[in-house]
Formats: structure tokens, sequence, C-alpha cells
């Protein structure tokens, strides 16, 4: 078929937004991350788990990380 777009295209275009999205989303825990009370060692450890382990590390935070409020 001409002019039809292959498949492995549209899946790597897929791939790629959400590799986007989610370094959007790694990106906004360690801002938050940065600005909470936590002390500047927590701070150090978390932002290294993320940049490690970017999805254990976000869901990590998201669950025992400081809460703000």
């Amino acid at each position: 078929m001409e002019g039809a777009v292959p498949m492995d295209i549209l899946s790597l275009a897929g791939g790629g937004c959400c590799s986007l999205i989610w370094l959007g989303v790694c990106i906004w825990a360690i801002m938050n991350i940065v600005g909470s009370s936590a002390t500047p060692g927590s701070k150090t450890l978390w932002i290294l788990l993320i940049l490690l382990l970017p999805v254990v590390g976000v869901i990590l935070w998201l669950l025992l990380g400081p809460k703000q409020g």
C-alpha cells in the first residue's frame, strides 16, 4: 500500500511520547523534592534514586516521600 505509514514508525512515535511524558514526571518529582522541607541528605538520596531507577524511584517517592502541607 502506497502512502500507508509502516506500523514500526507509529509504535516508535508512541514510545517517544510515553518517554517524554515520563521524563516530565521525573522532572516534576525532582522539582518537588528540591522544594520540600526534607533534609539535604534526604533530598540527595531521593534525587539519586529517581535518576538511577526512574520508575521505581518516582513510585517510591510518591508513596514514601516527604508530604507537603
